[in-house]
């Protein structure tokens, strides 16, 4: 067995350990429907997961002519409603996810999910998904206050610190992940598989993969 030269491995959680998109999109749909709105094709719901549920509502609203502020709001409220009682109906671990896990665990490897779901929501999922008992830390976007979500590098500070310190490498599948790892001078493993928001070789990741069979591998030429 290689050894890593991590001691804590941070993942993103949509389209990194779960394919979450047909349940984001049914969320967002939801609220497009109350709003009047055109709903958004399933097969291109992934194109706007990265930043959270407020941009993802966000983005869909403004490419039919956008929203009043108050009533955008509202429409957002809920959304989330609709995605508490909703968010584990289609969502599933990606393959691999689980024997990765299992594995780095094994290992004695700390692991945190950094997410800009909201940590609620994160941790419902995961224990619905019997995957939360892995991580020391679901940091989520609302976790360590306003402002702070990726791509600032606050939330992986958060996941060193609760994953009692040591070098750190995170996964992620957008450009939010990795702006978040430069801006904390972590390496970062791009998930190709996920909803890559930029093209191969262009995410910027010190490494990409096709799927999480070739994480481990991934982690440790990067030592």
């Amino acid at each position: 067995m290689t050894d890593l030269p991590f001691a804590i491995i941070g993942f993103d959680l949509d389209g990194t350990l779960l394919e979450t998109h047909r349940d984001l999109g049914a969320a967002v749909n939801h609220a497009l429907e109350l709003g009047g709105f055109d709903p958004v094709p399933a097969d291109h719901a992934s194109d706007l997961i990265g930043g959270g549920a407020k941009i993802m509502l966000k983005q869909a609203v403004d490419r039919q002519g956008g929203l009043p502020d108050d009533e955008f709001r509202k429409l957002y409220k809920q959304m989330l409603a609709y995605y508490s009682a909703n968010n584990a109906v289609h969502t599933q671990p990606y393959p691999h996810a689980r024997e990765v896990l299992a594995e780095l665990g094994e290992r004695e490897i700390a692991m945190a999910v950094v997410t800009n779901k909201f940590e609620s929501f994160a941790r419902q999922i995961l224990d619905t998904l019997d995957l939360a008992q892995h991580f020391v830390a679901i940091i989520g976007g609302d976790t360590i206050g306003k402002g702070r979500a990726k791509p600032a590098p606050d939330p992986i500070f958060e996941a060193i610190r609760r994953g009692g310190g040591g070098s750190l490498a995170f996964v992620g599948d957008s450009s939010y992940d990795v702006r978040s790892a430069r801006a904390a001078d972590v390496p970062v493993v791009g998930a190709r598989y996920g909803y890559c928001d930029k093209p191969r070789g262009e995410l910027g990741a010190d490494a990409e993969i096709d799927s999480l069979a070739e994480l481990i591998p991934a982690l440790a030429r990067l030592g």
